[in-house]
């Protein structure tokens, strides 16, 4: 099943029904509430919804934004952190987001688990990023910084990876209530939380809870293989039992991602096997991409796997 999220036009409107109606005008009426949302918005989008125009899958926490943060800051608040009100402020606001996910009927709700405060990203994954652009992936010394990296997040993560174990335990409830599954997230940074072991320990640890599944990110997981610290097919193949569905983009080599799909280095017709066709691909696009381009990939997409049009049962 396809959707696509508000995260593409959420800034360049201020009247919510506006930012639904531009979104169906590309052909999708199924759609992913997305974080950085004000509440001044939220009218709008309950006008649309209400009158049946669209359809919602899914919300990406946190929605809406906490109203004292005035960017799209999606870890604004984070599980992991040190001090305890900021973990006590992310539980808080994910409740909120729950209840919102109950309001539009949501299936979903995304959640980021927060990151390694000891582990800045300008050390660790920015600087083999860096490197990758350079062409000196294959020195001693890109050898030596991912080694380092793998150490260090080795060392540093169990304190942060219970963290979220933990907020997640506390969050099963609220998402039975609201009739969604908590949609734990790959991410792009190996320094945030949940790595990939930390990932296939926290789907086995929950695994017969059908209220957690893992939710795949074709860009942040490409990003990831670029580097050299996982293979993407066989990421896929391993956490297929718990896969629910995914944010789909693509990737240009080597560190752009949430660009258009079937406009980068993405291996679709490899990485598509792994779900099922009503499982939702939800396009998560950057703000800058324009709409002809996606209009084109979009007729494009729909001739070349029309199985991932399959919407589930009701």
């Amino acid at each position: 099943m396809l959707a696509f999220s508000t995260c593409w036009n959420n800034a360049r409107h201020t009247d919510g029904e506006h930012m639904i109606n531009e979104i169906l005008e590309l052909g999708f009426d199924t759609m992913e509430l997305s974080h950085g949302m004000t509440v001044a918005k939220l009218p709008g989008i309950q006008r649309a919804f209400d009158a049946g125009r669209f359809n919602c899958v899914g919300v990406h926490n946190y929605f809406p934004s906490p109203t004292e943060i005035m960017i799209d800051a999606p870890d604004a608040y984070q599980y992991s952190a040190n001090h305890p009100p900021e973990r006590s402020r992310a539980h808080s606001e994910t409740l909120k987001t729950l209840k919102m996910a109950e309001r539009f009927g949501a299936s979903y709700v995304v959640l980021h688990m927060g990151s390694i405060p000891n582990m800045p990203h300008r050390d660790w994954t920015k600087l083999l990023m860096q490197k990758l652009i350079k062409g000196e992936q294959l020195s001693d010394q890109y050898a030596d910084n991912k080694l380092a990296a793998v150490q260090r997040r080795e060392k540093s993560g169990p304190k942060y990876y219970k963290r979220a174990i933990d907020v997640l335990e506390r969050l099963i409830e609220p998402a039975k209530q609201a009739g969604v599954v908590l949609a734990v997230e790959s991410r792009s940074k190996y320094e945030d939380v949940p790595d990939e072991r930390e990932m296939v320990a926290l789907q086995e640890h929950f695994s017969d809870c059908p209220q957690i599944g893992y939710w795949h990110d074709f860009g942040h997981v490409g990003l990831k293989h670029n580097l050299g610290l996982l293979d993407h097919d066989q990421w896929l193949a391993k956490m297929e039992p718990y896969l629910i569905g995914a944010h789909l983009h693509d990737v240009q080599w080597p560190d752009r991602d949430h660009r258009v799909p079937l406009t980068g280095s993405l291996p679709y017709d490899q990485l598509l096997k792994h779900f099922k066709p009503e499982m939702p691909l939800t396009w998560e696009l950057s703000p800058t991409r324009q709409t002809k381009q996606i209009e084109n990939a979009v007729k494009l997409w729909r001739a070349r796997y029309p199985e991932t049009l399959k919407e589930p049962a009701k």
